[in-house]
Formats: structure tokens, C-alpha cells, sequence
């Protein structure tokens, strides 16, 4: 796997098609607007004032995530350094390299927040452990050369 880093991950503005008279359209497209193709699509809703999602990192799989209404904010973690992104337009998403780590906080009341995944669910690709990740990353292996 190759390792990225926090700043390899970035913001990507969406199509919006925007008609005074019918509000506006957003357009996501295999191979087009996303650089891998969307496998699974799910999304996080009524999540409670003050409770996080997240906590994880993935070995393999990429995602761009999308406040479809509302906001809340994603930190991306990478074992050296962190990065927060505040999401609260459904025509950018953010999009996550393999092998971060990840935080989602700051719900506001009616968030939604869409993911496209680029592969199925793999329970042996999510990594739960900030520990294992950390391992996973050889972070204490750089720190020590």
C-alpha cells in the first residue's frame, strides 16, 4: 500500500447545476467526477448532539464523504499530523486516501452525511485500534530511525 499523507487528501467540488425555479442538481459520476468507482453508498443521520462517528481508519478503501444537509466537521489523521475539514455544502466532498484515520464531530441538528465508498464492506479492512493503526502506519518504526 502507499503510504499518503493527511495532505493527499483534499476537498472536491461537485457539478451543481443551479435553476432559480427548481433549486439545484449535483452530479456524481464513476470515473468522472470521482477518481475510483463508487461500490457503496451510506449515510449517517440523527446523530445525537455531542457524539462523534468515526474512530477508524481503512487499509484499502477510499471514500468521499458529503454533508448532503446540515454540517459537521471530518479530522484526518495520518500518525504524524492532523487535519480538520468542516463540511457544510452538498456540492464538495471530501476526499480520503487509504490509511487514515478518522474523527466526524460537530453534527448540527438534521445532518446528513453521505459517503461513497470504493469498495463493498470488508469488516478485515477497517482498522478500530489507534493503536494497531499507528502500527499499521510504522509510525513508531520512523520516529526511531
Amino acid at each position: 500500500m502507499a503510504k499518503y499523507n493527511i495532505f493527499d487528501c483534499s476537498m472536491i467540488e461537485l457539478d451543481k447545476h443551479h435553476s432559480d425555479r427548481m433549486g439545484n442538481l449535483t452530479v456524481v459520476e464513476n470515473g468522472i467526477t470521482l477518481p475510483f468507482d463508487v461500490k457503496r453508498v451510506y449515510y449517517l443521520y440523527d446523530v445525537p448532539g455531542g457524539e462523534g462517528r468515526g474512530s477508524h481508519a481503512h487499509r484499502e478503501l477510499e471514500q468521499l464523504i458529503i454533508a448532503a444537509s446540515g454540517s459537521f466537521r471530518v479530522t484526518i489523521d495520518d500518525g504524524h499530523c492532523k487535519r480538520s475539514f468542516f463540511l457544510n455544502r452538498p456540492y464538495q466532498g471530501l476526499y480520503i486516501k487509504p490509511g487514515m484515520w478518522r474523527n466526524l464531530d460537530d453534527f448540527s441538528s438534521g445532518a446528513v452525511c453521505m459517503v461513497l465508498a470504493s469498495e463493498v464492506y470488508q469488516k478485515e479492512d477497517y482498522i478500530l485500534d489507534y493503536n494497531e493503526f499507528l502500527a499499521f502506519r510504522d509510525v513508531k518504526k520512523e520516529l526511531e530511525d
